[in-house]
């Protein structure tokens, strides 16, 4: 199905093959409780956001300690939750810490369902193998669909290609696939540890749903002065993706999502080459997009204890040691 527009100059897509169709930007949480975003326009940004057209809104379990689920619930509770696709992610491994988890986010977001839940930050090669166990977390947000508080599962991560792909194949090796992917998708991927180059293709060719993160890499992307935001956005547009999720901390950045929108066409075969080739000398190392190449942006590293315990067997092995 081909792009759809509304009034506001927003862009729905469909989502995989689950058949929704949710606008092409997506609303970031994170940035909704920074401490430069006062409550007060935490809340307006969501109000004007879905009045405006956006309908995908993006969360965490772990974002500003609650606090992003807490306001964009204030807002949901208003008469606003049938108007948008709401997604969040837990990073809980174990099934006990996942409930608990994404019961406390159904709290804050004062809904009884959650329409994409994510395994946030899988980060490590032993993530899948830990989520797909008996006790693991994928068997919680089962539990929880059959229960109706969810409606579809994906998985996020923003280390390395090689582990999309890993968690994919145990998923395959368990009878799952996944409704939808979170990823980064941006000007400087394309030239390292590309998701664009490795992982895009598997999700286009499987049908899951494509949400593309770090557009601009925490502003991180512009620092190269090789590029501009609109140009960013539009690059990531231009790719089979679902969602583009922006961080969004002011109305003007709000205007500007809209802008890019309103004005968009699809980056020509020679635009998005004559881009590529501009960026190439600086974005070969990686060092635009440190969420790969540090451990700065790892949350669950910093605070391993939201991962939950290890699996029963794992603890036996050991205490066998």
């Amino acid at each position: 199905m081909t792009d759809t527009h509304d009034a506001n100059g927003m862009i729905y897509r469909r989502l995989g093959r689950t058949g929704e169709r949710v606008s092409a930007i997506g609303l970031g949480g994170w940035h909704l409780a920074l401490e430069s975003v006062p409550e007060a326009l935490g809340l307006r940004l969501v109000r004007d956001a879905i009045d405006r057209g956006i309908t995908f809104l993006d969360n965490s379990w772990d974002y500003n300690d609650g606090e992003s689920e807490r306001r964009m619930g204030k807002v949901l509770r208003e008469g606003y939750r049938e108007k948008v696709f709401l997604m969040t992610k837990i990073d809980g491994r174990s099934a006990s810490e996942a409930r608990r988890q994404l019961d406390e986010s159904l709290r804050r977001l004062q809904t009884d369902r959650i329409d994409l839940v994510q395994h946030h930050e899988v980060l490590r090669f032993e993530d899948p193998n830990r989520i797909f166990d008996d006790e693991g977390a994928h068997a919680a947000l089962l539990e929880a669909r059959q229960a109706g508080k969810l409606r579809y599962i994906g998985f996020t991560g923003h280390k390395d290609p090689q582990i999309h792909l890993h968690t994919l194949e145990v998923a395959r090796d368990h009878g799952f696939r996944f409704d939808a992917v979170q990823m980064p998708l941006n000007v400087m991927d394309a030239h390292y540890r590309s998701f664009e180059r490795l992982v895009l293709p598997e999700l286009v060719k499987d049908d899951i749903g494509v949400l593309g993160m770090k557009s601009l890499g925490n502003g991180i992307v512009l620092k190269s002065n090789t590029v501009s935001a609109p140009e960013c956005m539009r690059y990531v547009l231009s790719l089979p993706t679902s969602v583009v999720i922006a961080g969004i901390d002011s109305l003007e950045r709000l205007d500007q999502a809209f802008d890019v929108t309103r004005t968009f066409t699809p980056m020509t075969t020679e635009e998005r080459e004559a881009l590529l080739a501009r960026t190439a000398p600086v974005g070969r190392t990686g060092e635009f997009e440190p969420f790969k190449t540090s451990s700065l942006f790892d949350s669950t590293a910093q605070h391993p204890a939201w991962l939950g315990e290890e699996s029963a067997r794992v603890q036996q092995l050991m205490s066998q040691g």
